[in-house]
């Protein structure tokens, strides 16, 4: 089995179905794994519990975190602090960890985690080590190999020329749907702001919480120079690390970038760097605690958050994320909405499976279910399904999802299958999914 991309959701499926007894090569074109979370520095994880009890994604997902955890490169909420009130909104809210989705100034602080990038690459090649996987770094997803619809391995480019891998199965884990598209799978192109993330060193986060809480008119219109600078921002531009004196900025965002074009990544990052000198010079001055501020690094990877998405047997609609529609044949969840196993499936090309931000979903719907909990979450069932087919002796299409859904409760995740009188049939039609996500793209 081949695993194209070592990000969350790539890292998921490698390990799932290496600890099943797969032979599994994972290709990474970057020097290290993680993807967005450890290149791009996305440092929370959010969409990992359905408000403040239960916690959906686990498995792989919840290994990481408490790997992270042992290490001290992992800080969450206990469970008592899982509240909506103004103690806990002061005590969490400056490590991110509050219901992104809640409206009204204080949320209720949930289960998510803030957690060190380097902490995440160690923690991915102690996993992938551990479990077997050939890990080939450096290499660069170039072309399918086919055999008339059928993807059989595949070419990655190395510093040694290109090289070609055999595969039963494939699982695209790339983010941006590299193998599903150049196989002609049908797919829709979305788009949605990127952004340049950086960290900042020497920062006093005790004395920036004062000024925040001790004189709140002040610290908002310092707050609101700041966004005006960086161009785009979340409300709070800074949040704090398991790193002493070190704090993230998820930020600056930036639209009218193309996230799978060369000359548009490279603007992007000038344009952000740019924003950045500019962000800090401001801070230096004007917010108590980055008086000594330095900026330590900006993510190597620019952040995208939407590119290419495949159309699948079934495409997720932002109605079915919305209204938490549950299917018969969910393998993942989100913090309260479920992936089907066909959403995961591309169309007119066999043996190939896809995880990650890319999966079959309308730009609408994948705007509010791309966080990297539930990617790790399709990854997971990707890997597992693979397995399964593997061992079935069949195609991946037509594997049984009902042992799909058994082998990943045995290991410990939830692919979300408890019968609900608002399931989706598996039987949807394709043509269904796909006219839906055509439309949504045209609207956008």
């Amino acid at each position: 089995m081949v695993v194209v991309g070592g990000g969350p959701a790539g890292m998921a499926a490698a390990i799932s179905a290496a600890r099943q007894g797969a032979s599994v090569t994972l290709l990474e074109r970057y020097a290290y794994l993680g993807g967005l979370a450890a290149g791009g520095m996305v440092l929370v994880l959010d969409d990992f519990a359905d408000g403040a009890t239960e916690i959906t994604v686990r498995g792989i997902a919840q290994e990481m975190v408490e790997r992270l955890h042992a290490l001290g490169l992992a800080v969450y909420p206990p469970s008592d602090d899982r509240i909506l009130s103004d103690e806990m909104w002061r005590r969490w809210s400056r490590w991110g960890l509050f219901d992104l989705y809640a409206k009204g100034p204080r949320k209720s602080i949930v289960y998510a985690v803030a957690f060190d990038p380097d902490g995440w690459k160690r923690v991915s090649n102690d996993l992938v080590e551990e479990a077997g996987i050939d890990v080939r770094l450096h290499s660069w997803y170039s072309a399918p190999i086919m055999e008339g619809d059928t993807i059989v391995g595949v070419i990655c480019e190395t510093k040694t020329g290109p090289q070609a891998i055999l595969a039963d199965v494939v699982i695209d884990a790339s983010g941006d749907a590299d193998v599903a598209a150049s196989t002609g799978a049908p797919f829709v192109e979305g788009s949605y702001m990127v952004t340049t993330v950086f960290r900042l060193g020497n920062v006093d986060t005790e004395a920036a919480e004062h000024f925040e809480h001790s004189q709140p008119a002040e610290c908002h219109a310092v707050n609101r120079q700041a966004r005006r600078i960086l161009g785009g921002s979340w409300a709070m531009w800074w949040l704090k690390t398991p790193l002493p004196g070190v704090v993230w900025c998820n930020c600056p965002h930036m639209t009218g970038y193309d996230g799978l074009s060369v000359e548009d990544l490279t603007a992007a990052d000038r344009e952000g760097r740019r924003r950045i000198a500019g962000l800090v010079e401001f801070a230096r001055e004007h917010y108590p605690g980055f008086e000594r501020a330095v900026v330590i690094d900006v993510a190597p990877q620019i952040g995208v958050r939407q590119s290419r998405l495949i159309e699948g047997e079934y495409v997720v609609t932002k109605d079915d994320v919305m209204s938490r529609a549950h299917f018969t044949d969910s393998v993942a969840r989100g913090r309260g909405y479920y992936t089907p196993y066909r959403a995961l499936l591309p169309q007119h090309v066999e043996q190939l499976l896809v995880a990650g931000r890319h999966y079959s979903v309308t730009p609408e719907a994948q705007k509010l279910s791309r966080e990297i909990p539930p990617c790790m979450s399709m990854g997971e069932a990707a890997g597992t399904a693979a397995v399964e087919a593997l061992d079935s002796g069949i195609a991946v299409r037509k594997v049984d999802v009902a042992a799909v859904q058994r082998r990943l409760r045995r290991h410990g995740a939830d692919p979300g299958d408890i019968p609900s009188p608002r399931a989706r049939p598996a039987a949807t039609s394709s043509a269904a999914g796909s006219a839906a996500a055509s439309t949504s793209a045209a609207a956008s």
